[in-house]
């Protein structure tokens, strides 16, 4: 396959079926757009789930669309308004654009933005592509000290900065994290960086217990195929939680995740809802109401989120290179998403043109 193309893309035509296809360059329209040449993409569950499935909930796959959101690039073209950025800069991509003019929006909740236009959630196109456009405030300069590689990672770094935001998790917090994938494990990273004194990261896979382990939790725990209540009181004892945690984390979307976290949280304590598993499950509802807990969920990122994950990643309080387990050229696309689909690795990239 010649790379020697315009605007190459890699594009889901339907469930399992992908092309590879010369689309036109995006033109800047507004005088704050930016146009990015997309050099590196990580893999998502989403990307997987979209092409095993097709749809992701009310989201279906209709037409041709291009994948990916994880993205880092080099900034080829700025429009006449863009004061900010210069062609050259090397930029983090934040891949939503909000309507900027509904009540969320205005409200400063701009992840929950009514029009919200999201790369590759259908109908719109994601970022695996040659050149990407942005309006220039949705674009983070990364600094000297930062790789592009690392900048790929900000989009998961930024859903895991929202996540521990909305737990309030303080110095002295005790956390549990369920579920060691990217988003979870960069979660228990984010509540390190916040002062966490006790990050307990939880799944059903060893391999991911080590690694957790290796890279920012303080312990780990393995559920046994016992009631959430009695695992919930396993994990107290063994991690000296002593009436429970003071946030629980669910990074999975297991049903059992959700309410052995619910069972293990104290009184008071705060639930985070991040994983997104069936879209309905049954709920520990007694208990939740009976401690009064704190129960929220967690929707993308929001203003700051970015930010902050470049400075935690560009000041060493965050190592996001340690989750890169693997690097495909471009016209590998598929394979890679193979190979997240059969979980290979943590992280998997896929480099631009």
């Amino acid at each position: 396959m010649s790379l020697d193309r315009d605007n190459l893309s890699f594009i889901l035509e339907g469930i399992k079926q992908v092309k590879f296809e010369d689309r036109p360059v995006p033109e800047i329209i507004d005088r704050h757009d930016v146009l990015v040449n997309v050099k590196y993409t990580g893999v998502c569950g989403s990307d997987v789930h979209y092409w095993e499935h097709g749809s992701i909930g009310q989201f279906v796959v209709r037409e041709p669309m291009v994948l990916g959101h994880e993205s880092s690039g080099i900034i080829s073209q700025v429009g006449a308004s863009v004061k900010t950025l210069k062609v050259g800069d090397r930029v983090a991509l934040e891949p939503g654009i909000p309507c900027r003019r509904c009540e969320p929006c205005k409200s400063g909740k701009y992840n929950l933005c009514i029009d919200m236009a999201f790369a590759a959630t259908p109908p719109y196109d994601g970022t695996l592509a040659k050149y990407y456009r942005l309006p220039e405030d949705f674009c983070y300069k990364l600094p000297e000290t930062m790789s592009l590689q690392e900048g790929a990672l900000m989009e998961p770094l930024g859903v895991a900065v929202h996540i521990v935001k909305q737990g309030g998790v303080t110095p002295g917090s005790s956390v549990v994290v369920f579920g060691s994938g990217p988003v979870g494990l960069l979660c228990c990273a984010v509540a390190k960086a916040f002062g966490a004194s006790k990050i307990i990261a939880v799944d059903i896979q060893q391999t991911r217990l080590d690694f957790a382990k290796k890279y920012t939790a303080t312990s780990t725990f393995m559920p046994d195929k016992v009631s959430s209540e009695e695992n919930a009181i396993r994990m107290k004892e063994e991690n000296d939680l002593g009436p429970g945690a003071d946030v629980v984390i669910d990074a999975s979307g297991a049903e059992p995740s959700v309410h052995t976290g619910i069972h293990v949280l104290k009184t008071g304590g705060t639930y985070v809802q991040g994983g997104m598993g069936r879209s309905e499950i049954t709920f520990p509802i007694m208990a939740a109401c009976t401690k009064e807990l704190n129960v929220k969920g967690s929707f993308r990122y929001g203003s700051g989120d970015y930010k902050l994950g470049i400075e935690l990643v560009s000041t060493g309080r965050i190592d996001v290179k340690a989750l890169i387990t693997g690097e495909v050229k471009f016209e590998d696309a598929e394979n890679a998403i193979k190979d997240v689909k059969m979980g290979k690795g943590i992280k998997t990239l896929i480099a631009g043109i």
